[in-house]
């Protein structure tokens, strides 16, 4: 069962999730917070799986907050949900350690699947957000970086770039599940990032993919 934990000041939008969620049979909410007091007095009694996080808040900003938790519990995912669309708060939330950013317009059976994505851990950015950093990244100057991966490895590099789970890498390259996730993790120590956002930001700011 994966415990989420839902910390948004929108009663609507908490309730909307909560409902959402309560359908599915591997999941459940078991708080909701509508900022940092309410989400540290949470967290000192349960422990949830995933966090779904909005940004913008009363006290302090959902990035702030999934700094914190990531500081004080790093086993827990945070998953942004969030209306803001703006390159800043994208960057700063995946440097901040937010295992997946998906925008509020997206479908609820998208949701679903990121928290599970996230539960996994794997990471899941909102297919708008991730065009917008490569369109912005390939209109700068920044030059490629030569790096020691391998020809192996620089193919898994585009396919996480490209968002596909270990499994639909493992089908890309005829290779098993197994050796995907040694790839992965030679890919996140040779660049000294610690989620496969980071990895997509890395890999796009410093040129190490190319893609149309």
């Amino acid at each position: 069962m994966i415990n989420v934990m839902l910390v948004d000041d929108h009663a609507i939008l908490r309730d909307g999730l909560k409902t959402i969620i309560s359908l599915e049979s591997d999941m459940k909410v078991i708080g909701e917070a509508t900022g940092e007091k309410e989400m540290d007095a949470l967290l000192q009694r349960q422990r949830p799986h995933v966090i779904v996080m909005d940004i913008n808040m009363p006290d302090k900003d959902g990035i702030e907050l999934t700094k914190k938790v990531k500081k004080e519990y790093p086993e827990i995912k945070v998953l942004i949900l969030t209306m803001y669309k703006h390159d800043e708060y994208f960057m700063s939330a995946i440097r901040e350690g937010a295992d997946g950013y998906l925008l509020k317009d997206s479908h609820s059976d998208q949701v679903i699947d990121a928290i599970r994505t996230v539960n996994r851990g794997e990471s899941i950015i909102h297919p708008a957000m991730t065009k917008k950093l490569i369109d912005y990244h390939q209109q700068g100057n920044q030059q490629t970086e030569d790096t020691n991966l391998t020809e192996r490895e620089q193919e898994v590099l585009v396919c996480l770039v490209e968002g596909l789970s270990n499994k639909e890498i493992a089908q890309r390259l005829y290779i098993s599940d197994k050796t995907v996730k040694i790839h992965v993790s030679k890919i996140f120590k040779k660049l000294n990032v610690k989620s496969r956002s980071q990895v997509v930001i890395y890999a796009v700011q410093h040129k190490l993919v190319s893609l149309p």
